[in-house]
């Protein structure tokens, strides 16, 4: 049976189940000290954003990596549907990718953890990678209304390489 997310092979359809017994293996390796070697490299990657923007977002995801690790431990749910396994095999290359190129031991904790909680966020839950409320530059924030999800920044960053983006099931906000 597989291990490890980077493990999949893609040979045969992967069910919401079998993902989630996958990342709830992963979680269970976590140690404090990866958890605290992703929040240190957090406050690293922010230390030029703007302090209201800043604080704000360091808040949000060390609370958002805490409670997704927590929520895929767990998590008793019985999802039905199966994965859309070129979606899955393409966003995983991209987070591999941005694994290897770490610069330093905290950044690779911080991929490897943000790896496990946004696929399950983004493939198990259905869910934008990013949590409701987060803010953008210039005072835009991800929202969910009347069951969609609506990203000011999804459409600027579709192109990106290295943004996990076109993987996200929020649509844009019109008018952003």
């Amino acid at each position: 049976m597989i291990q490890k997310l980077e493990e999949l092979k893609f040979t045969h359809k992967i069910s919401k189940n079998e993902l989630l017994k996958i990342l709830k293996k992963e979680t269970s390796k976590l140690h404090i000290k990866d958890i605290m070697e992703a929040s240190f490299y957090l406050h690293e990657d922010a230390k030029f954003m703007p302090t209201p923007e800043r604080e704000d977002f360091i808040a949000r995801f060390t609370k958002a990596f805490f409670l997704r690790i927590k929520d895929i431990n767990d998590d008793k749910e019985k999802y039905s549907g199966l994965v859309d396994q070129h979606k899955l095999k393409k966003f995983i290359e991209v987070l591999k990718n941005q694994k290897t190129q770490s610069k330093s031991h905290a950044e690779f904790c911080f991929l490897h953890i943000a790896m496990i909680v946004a696929t399950y966020t983004a493939f198990v839950r259905e869910e934008p990678i990013h949590p409701v409320g987060t803010r953008f530059p210039g005072g835009f924030v991800l929202r969910f209304e009347d069951g969609i999800y609506y990203c000011p920044v999804k459409e600027k960053q579709l192109n990106t390489p290295g943004a996990l983006c076109r993987f996200c099931v929020s649509v844009q906000e019109m008018g952003v």
